[in-house]
């Protein structure tokens, strides 16, 4: 009696601390992302007693912000410091100074990974702040440091990959090790050398894209909610009948499908729909589901491409450079049609033996079995998710007009469903797989150390040296390193660096201005994605519910699929724009 009491009053008090849950992360990400350095700053006794006031902002080489930075501001000669505060995300920064005479005025700029900066204002300045007045400064820039810090985080990252690619530990485990590893150097080698630090723990979260991380929670939930109903197996059924048993077929709608949702939806978002219903299918074939999820999930990612919604990239690229969705639609979305045309071709020729064997395996046993499983279990329940679905799809396509993210629209569906289907809510928490979140957030910690140290930015300084006053020259350059790095780095952080170089190369390479360099951007770091199981987040989301399934995806598995398919979409892609532009 008391064991039924304790576990009647848990899932009771659950559902209240999901709702909580919920409704902080629609603050939380409405608010947009937290750093401890966004915090207000705080306002001295100097600002309310109307003293002198000094702004200015802080940049890299590559014209992205300094966030973090520390400004202090020493007066006639003084070693402490009068006034201080920190770089916004920004970077600018606003400092109130005491009212008084002043002689002198220095400004001091430090930061990990920088060189310090030691800023003498000129007497004009310095009598225009003992007046009483403010000054803003042009924007400083500052100039990285390497430190052995970087070549940790360096090798950190490489010793992940390596680890990965030759599965000596499973992925999760290996990225974990790179974050212990740079940040035990960071704490412990730092109070030894500080030139070892990196970033502190709040740091290193503020790299974790927490909204992936809900994102792919909150579909989780929904999609084992959904599970339940059957809906699955039905959906199997009719994929069969609609293809007439020919696998070929079969495998050739599934593509377009779900290249089309990657078009209109984020592709993580596509890939946890259909990766489950991709299974049910195969596994009621008789055919190994690999053959059909691989080419699923790089269909995601070519089609993710064509839109300005369909890939977190593009979304930054738009932004960045003023283009809206009907740019992408008739400047990029013709080529990424070709690329998956290509595409649906070399899968046909890449798994041509599994298709033909498992269409002559096809009987009208099978077929009675297919119809037999592909039954609504509970229909009711079908009918209230699929409500709550519906209203999902919606905020998706919608989102970007009310500004909603998709990871809020996720974990509201999922609280949704737990509410009105009441839903056992620590049965709905075993299907998500924590494996894969924990993988996410490592990686991304990961890889914020190399943003974090400026090896992204030096790499993407080098390619603007690369890249000559031709621009078929620049937009080769652009998509093959773009492409490369992708596999290997998040494409977030690296489309987020590569934008002010192109905006650079876009006023120096002649006929750049056309903005053929933004869609170059976008196929590198979308299409370049599939090149390995780790360059893009669908392909860790898919490889996931694939080894919860019991079918493994390997790091060199994905590869020998995946790096034809790369170079043949890049290729395509590459030249649709030497044709258009």
């Amino acid at each position: 009696m008391l064991n039924r009491f304790l576990s009647h009053a848990k899932k009771r008090c659950c559902r209240p601390a999901l709702i909580l849950l919920g409704l902080a992360l629609v603050w939380r990400l409405s608010a947009g992302p937290f750093h401890s350095s966004a915090l207000a700053q705080e306002k001295s006794p100097a600002s309310e007693a109307g003293g002198a006031s000094l702004a200015g902002r802080l940049v890299d080489p590559q014209g992205e912000p300094v966030h973090g930075a520390e400004i202090a501001v020493l007066v006639n000669g003084a070693e402490d410091p009068v006034a201080q505060t920190t770089s916004q995300l920004d970077g600018s920064f606003v400092v109130d100074l005491p009212p008084g005479e002043m002689e002198t005025v220095v400004v001091e700029i430090t930061r990990p990974h920088f060189w310090p900066v030691e800023l003498h204002l000129s007497p004009v300045n310095v009598i225009q702040l003992s007046s009483g007045g403010s000054i803003r400064l042009p924007d400083l820039e500052l100039t990285r440091r390497l430190t052995p810090g970087f070549w940790v985080a360096i090798l950190s990252f490489v010793l992940i990959l390596i680890l990965i690619a030759l599965e000596r530990l499973h992925k999760t485990t290996a990225a974990l090790l790179g974050v212990a590893l740079v940040l035990g150097v960071s704490f412990v080698g730092g109070a030894l050398n500080p030139d070892l630090f990196i970033f502190d723990f709040s740091r290193a979260l503020e790299y974790v894209h927490f909204d992936v991380i809900f994102l792919v929670m909150g579909m989780m939930i929904v999609i084992g909610v959904i599970e339940e109903t059957g809906i699955f197996q039905w959906l199997a059924y009719r994929s069969y009948r609609l293809s007439r048993g020919r696998v070929w077929l079969l495998v050739t709608v599934l593509i377009l499908i779900t290249s089309l949702a990657s078009a209109l939806l984020d592709n993580v978002t596509t890939m946890l729909l259909m990766a489950p219903i991709t299974i049910q299918i195969a596994l009621t074939l008789e055919i190994n589901p690999l053959s059909v999820l691989i080419p699923e999930v790089l269909a995601s990612n070519i089609g993710g491409t064509a839109t300005l919604i369909g890939d977190p990239p593009n979304i930054l690229i738009g932004s960045y450079a003023g283009l809206g969705f009907n740019d992408f639609l008739i400047n990029l979305t013709p080529g990424v049609l070709l690329a998956q045309v290509a595409f649906i071709i070399y899968v046909m020729v890449r798994y041509r033996r599994e298709y033909h064997v498992a269409s002559s395996r096809l009987s009208a046993a099978m077929l009675d079995h297919l119809r037999e499983s592909g039954r609504i279990v509970q229909p009711q329940k079908l009918i209230k998710s699929g409500l709550i679905f519906a209203v999902m799809l919606l905020l998706f396509i919608l989102g970007d007009l009310i500004h909603l993210v998709p990871a809020v629209t996720a974990i509201l569906g999922a609280v949704a469903m737990l509410l009105w289907i009441a839903t056992d809510i620590e049965e709905m928490l075993k299907v998500v797989d924590w494996t894969t979140l924990v993988f996410f957030i490592a990686l991304f910690i990961v890889v914020g150390a190399l943003q974090e140290v400026g090896a992204i930015g030096l790499i993407a300084a080098g390619l603007g040296k690369l890249v000559d006053s031709s621009l078929i020259g620049a937009i080769l350059v652009l998509i093959c390193s773009a492409t490369l790095l992708s596999g290997v780095i998040d494409n977030i952080p690296l489309a987020a660096t590569m934008l002010p170089v192109i905006a650079f190369l876009n006023h120096t390479v002649p006929g750049a201005e056309s903005g053929v360099l933004w869609y170059a951007l976008a196929i590198g770091t979308g299409m370049g994605g599939n090149s390995t199981l780790i360059g893009a987040s669908p392909n860790v989301v898919t490889a996931g519910i694939a080894e919860r399934a019991g079918f493994r995806i390997t790091y060199l598995g994905f590869l020998r699929v995946s790096l034809p398919a790369t170079a043949i979409t890049v290729a395509i892609g590459t030249a649709w724009l030497l044709i258009r532009f």
